[in-house]
């Protein structure tokens, strides 16, 4: 199943209900991920630019946005990005088939 990486943003207001009435979201994440099919790997609260960071698996992109729809949909999230994330053995065999369309690809203006 595809790997995708989400980070993003709680909103004042969700952080200001966390700490009165504390959760491990991961919770939530999780029940949504199950809905559709996937699942949570790991959840983590980070420091700098984004407030989270959650690493899931889903059965494809439909399903994953599914997730993330509705989680933004609640209000709490924003600025969400999501990156889908490739094993070593998957990016080696993108690499390969990668040499044989190389010869025959053409870059723009002939370069």
């Amino acid at each position: 199943m595809p790997i995708y990486i989400t980070q993003g943003r709680y909103t004042r207001e969700a952080i200001k209900g966390m700490i009165v009435k504390p959760e491990d979201r991961a919770d939530a994440i999780s029940r949504a991920m199950a809905k559709v099919g996937g699942r949570l790997i790991s959840y983590y609260v980070t420091f700098g630019e984004f407030d989270f960071l959650s690493i899931c698996e889903a059965p494809d992109e439909t399903h994953m946005m599914a997730a993330l729809l509705a989680g933004a949909s609640g209000g709490g999230v924003t600025d969400l990005r999501t990156t889908v994330a490739l094993t070593s053995t998957e990016a080696t065999g993108a690499f390969a088939a990668a040499a044989d369309v190389m010869p025959s690809f053409r870059s723009a203006g002939g370069v």
